[in-house]
């Protein structure tokens, strides 16, 4: 399993919601969780096959925008 991290426009409970069916239907994805209070707006993927290029393009394709976070 490996976790991706991004940081986001993802910054309210109602945006949470809005991505929260695209995330979870999503193939590939085990888990997910944004932090809002964090100012990057840090969006963690626990990922069991998505790419990070497969979450952008899922976030993108609603609205959003989502950067690569290099995990250390």
């Amino acid at each position: 399993m490996k976790t991706l991290k991004f940081k986001t426009n993802i910054n309210c409970g109602g945006c949470v919601s809005k991505v929260t069916p695209f995330l979870n239907k999503k193939e590939g994805i085990e888990s997910w969780e944004v932090d809002t209070a964090n100012p990057d707006k840090i969006l963690t993927i626990k990922s069991a096959g998505a790419s990070e290029e497969d979450v952008k393009t899922t976030l993108q394709k609603i609205g959003f925008k989502a950067e690569s976070v290099s995990t250390s």
